[in-house]
């Protein structure tokens, strides 16, 4: 793959992820090698250093992410604050009763049965203290959202099976048919080659 291509494409990936992602998963995602990974990854985060960007690339061991330039964390702070003091919006509930109802619940699985990127919103409920994320026993590539004890407390509940009806909700087969269904449709899109779709954009 041209490496202009390469960058822009580790970049989208990034960018849609919200999360860290392991180099080796990037590399596999977008078909080329792990050293060809890793050379993409130093010049895209020699470029946002070099134009001063509003953004970085963090890396910590094998996972990478994009993160926001730490000259600019007053902002940040500044519009998180802002965040934190508003109610929470129509997307934020929403999220936050799938993972109450259907926890443990992983972000894909909440995204098929939004239909949206949901990295954002989820963002927005960990910084609350609504939902905490914890290390997939699955998958040690992702991670698990549960809501925690703050969110229990604030509704006054014991536990989440004291939800309104939870034992309907919490097995509603109407669900599972449509995460079942997107994850279809999903990997007959994944025939076509990440490659592919970089050389027709």
């Amino acid at each position: 793959m041209d490496p202009n291509n390469l960058k822009s494409a580790v970049e989208s990936v990034l960018f849609a992820s919200g999360e860290p992602i392991k180099v080796s998963k990037l590399a596999k995602i977008l078909n080329v090698d792990k050293p060809e990974m890793e050379n993409a990854l130093m010049q895209l985060g020699a470029e946002y250093v070099g134009k001063s960007a509003g953004i970085t690339l963090v890396k910590s061991g094998d996972e990478v992410q994009l993160a926001t330039n730490p000259a600019n964390a007053e902002f940040v702070s500044q519009m998180m604050k802002s965040e934190l003091q508003e109610d929470l919006s129509q997307a934020a509930l929403e999220v936050l009763s799938i993972i109450a109802y259907r926890s443990p619940v992983t972000r894909s699985d909440i995204e098929l049965i939004r239909g949206v990127n949901c990295s954002y919103t989820l963002r927005n409920l960990l910084l609350r203290g609504l939902i905490e994320r914890k290390d997939n026993p699955k998958d040690n590539r992702g991670y698990i959202y549960v809501v925690s004890f703050e969110f229990l407390k604030k509704l006054g509940l014991e536990s989440i099976e004291k939800l309104p009806d939870y034992e309907t909700l919490s097995k509603d087969d109407r669900i599972d048919s449509i995460v079942k269904t997107a994850e279809e449709q999903q990997s007959q899109e994944a025939e076509i080659k990440p490659t592919e779709l970089v050389n027709q954009s």
